[in-house]
């Protein structure tokens, strides 16, 4: 066996064969050009925005999108558009990213962690019916890491009890639930097209939804609290696109979450590029899962007949005692990724706990440093023993590829040059091990 690059070796990856996200070229280029040639910055009727809009629903093959300035305000806006509000509870999984737990806080509801499955990473429904309080208005499954959760079950179970279920898409533009876009599955949708993802255009998000009533609401929260109806669009003139005819009537809470033009204008031009890239990130996403499968307590991301993922991350679970070694896993983790940094690999951790283990949820700390709006709702318990799944993921896991230099944006060549590496250091456990001491 070759000499360990930690040990001095030379490593297996070139790390300057990484190719960086997002790739830009001259389509985006044009897109910002044209946005600039033609003098029009922002605007809910301004023409970047309402084609992103446009091509996106047709994209997903939803009837209404709403484009917003973040991920999180997509979140928050689907969850007003339902309703949520203080003293209610709002389901959500112990693994995601905070933005999830913080939406719902942001709409004055209380975030009730259940914990995942350990097959795709998502909210296990079994333990999300035993969840449900009178309280519960909504449920927010995450198709983690762009792969599909058990959506039928979730959207069973919320029809069965009367409640809402908002998809938190962010991760997973492109991804199919047995031919249908995931975003769909539920009553709203919500994606996020901040840089490392699927579909980068900077910072914004996108909400989608089949209902005429969501639509309304969510579009009345995304600015203002004012009304903007989809016949005022008629009256648009590009000439005098800082006028015209709106009525400057709040009709509720709203805030200010409109997407800029350049942002829309880049969006666009990256959603022409979506399904390639996805197709690479599939290619080599099945290239890696074939080779790492090969090996003893190694674990690739697994993907449910009938689906396909967008791969946003790819995420690999180890067992040292399937390899003959006894050690914690976290430290299996960490001496892993160690030797995979320096054998050229992008190795790394994407968050080291769950989200109720966060400090804002440890200590409740809410608006103006007060406990609302915990103190507007039943007591909820945040002991972290529910959440063993999520607790041992983390522990046990490590995510090949980075934000920078994402799988889908990489050749097959330098991906198997990863296999390569990985099975190098599996083979050394045991000296990586040692070595980490």
């Amino acid at each position: 066996m070759t000499k360990l690059a930690i040990d001095g070796g030379t490593p297996v990856v070139r790390v300057a064969d990484h190719v960086r996200w997002p790739v830009l070229g001259a389509e985006e280029r044009d897109a910002v050009l044209g946005v600039l040639d033609r003098g029009v910055l922002s605007g809910h009727f301004a023409p970047e925005v309402r084609g992103l809009e446009r091509e996106w629903a047709a994209y997903l093959g939803s009837k209404h999108c709403i484009a917003t300035n973040s991920g999180t305000a997509a979140l928050h806006i689907a969850l007003t558009a339902a309703g949520i509000g203080p003293g209610d509870h709002v389901i959500v999984p112990a693994f995601t990213f905070v933005a999830t737990g913080l939406a719902v806080l942001h709409a004055g509801a209380v975030p009730i962690f259940v914990d995942i499955e350990p097959h795709t990473w998502g909210l296990d429904p079994k333990l999300v019916e035993k969840a449900i309080t009178p309280q519960t208005k909504a449920v927010m499954p995450v198709h983690m890491h762009g792969t599909p959760c058990d959506i039928d079950a979730l959207v069973e179970l919320c029809k069965r009890r009367g409640i809402t279920l908002i998809e938190d898409a962010a991760q997973a533009h492109g991804s199919t639930h047995h031919g249908r876009k995931v975003g769909t599955l539920g009553a709203i949708g919500c994606f996020s097209v901040q840089s490392s993802k699927s579909m980068p255009a900077g910072e914004g998000g996108l909400v989608v939804t089949d209902s005429p009533e969501l639509f309304t609401k969510a579009n009345r929260a995304r600015m203002f609290g004012e009304d903007i109806r989809a016949e005022d669009e008629s009256t648009y003139r590009i000439e005098r696109a800082l006028d015209g005819t709106r009525a400057y009537d709040s009709l509720g809470m709203g805030w200010m979450y409109r997407m800029t033009e350049l942002t829309a204008a880049i969006g666009r031009a990256q959603l022409r590029k979506l399904d390639m890239f996805n197709a690479v990130a599939q290619r080599n996403a099945h290239a890696l899962s074939a080779r790492l499968a090969k090996l003893p307590g190694v674990s690739p991301p697994l993907v449910r007949e009938g689906d396909t993922s967008c791969f946003h991350k790819y995420r690999v679970r180890l067992d040292a005692r399937a390899r003959g070694v006894e050690a914690p896993a976290a430290r299996v983790r960490d001496a892993v990724i160690a030797a995979l940094v320096a054998e050229g690999v992008e190795a790394q951790m994407w968050q080291s706990k769950p989200v109720p283990a966060q400090g804002l949820f440890r200590h409740r700390a809410g608006f103006g440093g007060k406990s609302f709006p915990w103190d507007a709702a039943p007591p909820v318990d945040y002991d972290l023993a529910q959440y063993p799944e999520s607790i041992a993921l983390l522990e046990s896991s490590l995510v090949l590829f980075s934000h920078t230099c994402p799988i889908a944006a990489q050749s097959q060549e330098l991906t198997l040059a990863y296999a390569d590496a990985f099975e190098r250091v599996w083979e050394c456990l045991p000296d990586v091990l040692a070595r980490s001491k």
